[in-house]
């Protein structure tokens, strides 16, 4: 069991750390944003599953806490996500921002 947590954990590691690196390297807010959460939650994820496999007395106390995350990741990136898009409009790349009218972004995209 240690050895299968061990690579759990180690896996988590590799999540944490290739999202600093998207974070890090990605062109602006919202591929930021992307990267950050889909690494924070596979990387909890698998340290989560790490930590079950090493404690399993605590298996329920560590579901709660993947519930949370799978709660709380989405609405905190999409909030991100809109904050951005209304203090500095859409990305640079895009040809038609449907959101202008919705969400009042500063930017004007044509």
């Amino acid at each position: 069991m240690e050895i299968i947590s061990g690579v759990f954990l180690i896996i988590g590691g590799l999540f944490y750390a290739l999202g600093g690196l998207g974070i890090f390297r990605m062109p602006d807010t919202f591929d930021r944003i992307q990267a950050g959460t889909k690494a924070t939650t596979l990387g909890a994820f698998s340290i989560l599953i790490g930590v079950a496999f090493m404690f399993p007395s605590w298996s329920l106390k560590l579901f709660l806490i993947a519930l949370f995350i799978v709660l709380s990741n989405p609405i905190g990136s999409s909030a991100l996500a809109k904050a951005t898009y209304r203090s500095f409009g859409g990305p640079s790349n895009v040809e038609r921002d449907d959101l202008k009218e919705f969400l009042g972004g500063t930017k004007d995209v044509d």
